[in-house]
């Protein structure tokens, strides 16, 4: 991977209660896509199952294993659960982080950081850490993680910024594109259209910054008015975005415009709101909820 690619969305994560992957596995399959296995992750609190998308991102829809409950007071197993950035103490069922593509043997968070102190926009990431899973077949899968800094008392600001996931072992292992069936949706999906994350109209200004140090490009658009929120938008790429043309994924960071997203601000905090998809023409179009997070469908224009 080049050195200033950190702008190619890699999967988007959507929790639900402990021990539902079963059921949030139907409940998107009632949406119209198609939903594979997952495995059980290192350390053994989470497991997942995978939507994965003709253009080369996926969804990943994880769960905890077992409520806080389950494990003993004052043991390592509770203090990990406890403080595991997408426990119930920090994120509420949804869509509650992203993404991009990291690398297995570049430092992400070099880059990162250099670029945000040459411009001052306060991002910073901390080292690479390793991860994986084990795959229902038994197959063992290895990366490393970039994470965004958040303070510890802060962690609902995880899911502003995005995380990098880098793969150590081949990434067709993590996001098994092959049979093709895998990515074949009944809905018509065939990638993501955009990812909308909402900020406080006061905070919009700071993460921009840094989201410009984390992407490596300034926003492809702006808009700001006394009338309407301010916006800004970063044109991603995805693993095989090519194949959808100059329809490539966009970031859009905003304010709340409405009510349904000035509650959803103050219930949650900062982060997405919305993921929507592109569709072939016939696929599936309108909104809809997972029943935790908003999707909405967008026919890809000709």
């Amino acid at each position: 991977m080049s050195e200033s690619s950190t702008k190619t969305l890699d999967h988007i994560v959507h929790l639900t209660p402990p021990g539902t992957v079963h059921l949030v596995s139907q409940q998107f399959r009632d949406l119209g896509f198609n939903v594979i296995l997952g495995g059980r992750h290192s350390g053994g609190l989470t497991e997942n199952v995978l939507v994965i998308l003709p253009d080369g991102a996926y969804l990943e829809l994880i769960s905890f294993i077992h409520p806080p409950s389950h494990y003993p007071p004052g043991s390592d197993e509770r203090h990990r659960r406890d403080t595991n950035p997408w426990s119930e103490a920090f994120k509420r069922p949804g869509w509650i982080d992203y993404a991009f593509l990291g690398s297995g043997d570049v430092s992400i968070s070099r880059i990162i950081n250099e670029r945000a102190r040459a411009d001052g926009s306060g991002a910073r990431y901390h080292s690479e850490i390793g991860g994986g899973r084990v795959r229902e077949d038994g197959k063992v899968l290895e990366w490393v993680i970039t994470s965004p800094s958040v303070p510890d008392d802060e962690q609902e600001g995880r899911g502003t910024l995005p995380f990098f996931c880098g793969d150590v072992t081949p990434r067709e292992w993590r996001v098994p594109l092959d049979p093709p069936s895998n990515s074949d949706h009944p809905s018509g999906v065939l990638g993501v259209a955009h990812v909308r994350v909402l900020a406080a109209p006061e905070s919009l200004d700071r993460i921009s910054a840094q989201l410009t140090s984390v992407i490596g490009d300034p926003p492809s658009n702006v808009s700001s008015s006394p009338c309407s929120p301010s916006e800004y938008a970063w044109q991603l790429k995805t693993p095989l975005s090519g194949g959808l043309g100059a329809n490539r994924p966009h970031l859009i960071l905003g304010a709340p415009a409405n009510e349904e997203e000035r509650s959803y601000i103050a219930e949650r905090g900062p982060g997405i709101f919305e993921l929507c998809f592109w569709v072939k023409r016939g696929g599936k179009e309108g909104a809809a909820m997972t029943p935790y997070g908003r999707i909405t469908w967008q026919v890809i224009p000709l």
